[in-house]
Formats: structure tokens, C-alpha cells, sequence
């Protein structure tokens, strides 16, 4: 079994590697391994949304912690691979979700900044940094803003730019890593924010039938894609699909194949 501090040192190189972290986010041990044990797949990431889902929760906390907190232990436990934590907002406390995350075995993390005063966020940010010193290990957090998720519609898109910039930045200063800037798609803007935040700092989503390739992506200088609740989406687009070919007096998939 890899230690925590050299699966967190693993999970950080990967994140300044010339080739673009690309991370399927899972939601249950068997996604977790079935993404594991796929070619190239370096580290895994949970999706707070897709585990919410699972246990019948709305994303944004209304899962409780300890269960939440179970099933990414269980994740962390199934995989021989660096693990990241969706911590959402923190719960409320940071550095202490940070703390029971990396308890569970996890050495990465997404934490939303919702937009609260600026001075705030930034404490939060190190509250989480701070947890993973006192662990011992180099805990990457993805410091997220949501300049643009919380963004009233018709804003001006060079102030949503231009904010995402500055918060990022603080959260960089303050020590993070890299920043997550989710519902940044287009080409001309995700240039913008990796000239203002420097390459391999900017970290995105892929919106299906929005985004641009990851390989574009990484041209452009961007460090990291995640996938959030889309892959979950997938999957229960596909079981989907298949219900309603046998209800019609159809049959499964020919492809189908055993992963589990």
C-alpha cells in the first residue's frame, strides 16, 4: 500500500506534467475501480453530486457528512490510486472536512468558494492547506470559484473573467495549487484566465456538447478536466437506454461487458 504523503506528491506531479490530468470523477466503489483499472487513468476524483444521487440526495451538502465521508473512504480503500474529495463548500468547516477527508484516505480535494467575501474564501483555502500540512502530506487543493455558476444571466462576461482571474489568483498566493473554474467553455476566455492565472494553474469541467476536447485544452494551457456528475450521467443514460430497448421487446447491448 503507497503511503498518503506519496500518493499526494504522485496526485501534485500530476497536475504539472506536460500532459493534461484528465479524471472520470466516480460516485461508488464499483465506478471507482472500473475507472481505475482503465488504460492511461492515473488518479480518481468523487463527484459530491453523483454520490449525493446515490443515497437519494440533492447535490450542495444535503447529504450528510459521515455518509458522504463513508462512501469516498470506501472509494480511497478500493483503488491503489490518488484520490480527490468533491468537499463541496466544506460543511461549514473547512479545515476540519479537510482533516476527516484525508482521514479517509483521500490527498486532493475541490472546495467551492460560492462566491463569499473574498477574505473569507481565502481563509478557507488555508484552513484546507493547513489540514494536509498537519498530516504530513502536500494535499492539492482545487480551489474552486464560481464566478461564473453564480453569475446573475446576461452579466458581463470581461467582469466574470476578470473576477475569476482575481479570486483565482488570491487562491494561488494563498497556496492552492491549482483553480477550478467550472462553466468555463469558451476557447477565447480559457485563454484569458490561463494568461492571468499563468499554464498549468486552471483546471476545468467537461460539459457535454459545450467544451472543447481535452486535448485542446491542453494546448490552451490547461492543467486539469474532470468530469463532476456527467459520467454518472452517462452511465444512467446508457442503463436507461437499454430499459427502455428490452421494454419494448428488444434486447441488451451485444458490447455489453463485464466490469463487475
Amino acid at each position: 500500500m503507497i503511503d498518503l504523503a506519496t500518493r499526494a506528491r504522485t496526485f501534485l506531479d500530476l497536475h504539472t506534467a506536460p500532459e493534461i490530468l484528465v479524471l472520470a470523477n466516480v460516485w461508488d466503489v464499483v465506478s471507482a475501480r472500473v475507472v481505475a483499472a482503465t488504460d492511461g487513468v492515473r488518479a480518481l476524483a468523487t463527484a459530491s453530486h453523483g454520490i449525493a444521487a446515490t443515497f437519494g440526495y440533492e447535490d450542495g451538502e444535503n447529504i450528510p457528512l459521515d455518509l458522504h465521508l463513508d462512501m469516498v473512504r470506501r472509494i480511497a480503500d478500493a483503488v491503489d490510486l490518488p484520490v480527490s474529495m468533491d468537499m463541496e463548500a466544506g460543511y461549514g468547516d473547512a479545515g476540519e472536512t479537510a482533516r476527516r477527508a484525508i482521514g479517509a484516505g483521500v490527498v486532493g480535494g475541490n472546495l467551492e468558494d460560492q462566491m463569499k467575501p473574498l477574505d473569507e474564501a481565502v481563509a478557507a483555502v488555508e484552513a484546507v492547506l493547513r489540514a494536509g500540512r498537519d498530516a504530513g502530506i502536500d494535499f492539492v487543493l482545487n480551489a474552486r470559484t464560481d464566478a461564473f455558476v453564480r453569475a446573475p444571466e446576461g452579466a458581463d462576461r470581461g467582469e466574470l473573467v476578470a473576477e475569476a482571474i482575481r479570486r483565482g489568483r488570491a487562491y494561488l498566493e494563498a497556496g492552492a495549487p491549482v483553480v477550478f473554474v467550472p462553466r468555463l467553455v469558451d476557447r477565447d476566455e480559457i485563454a484569458e484566465v490561463v494568461e492571468g492565472l499563468g499554464r498549468g494553474r486552471l483546471t476545468l469541467i467537461s460539459v457535454p456538447g459545450a467544451s472543447l476536447p481535452a486535448r485542446e485544452m491542453q494546448e490552451l494551457g490547461v492543467a486539469r478536466v474532470s468530469t463532476g456528475p456527467f459520467t454518472q450521467r452517462v452511465a444512467l443514460t446508457a442503463l436507461q437506454d437499454a430499459a427502455i430497448e428490452i421494454g419494448a421487446g428488444g434486447t441488451l447491448p451485444a458490447g455489453t461487458r463485464a466490469l463487475n
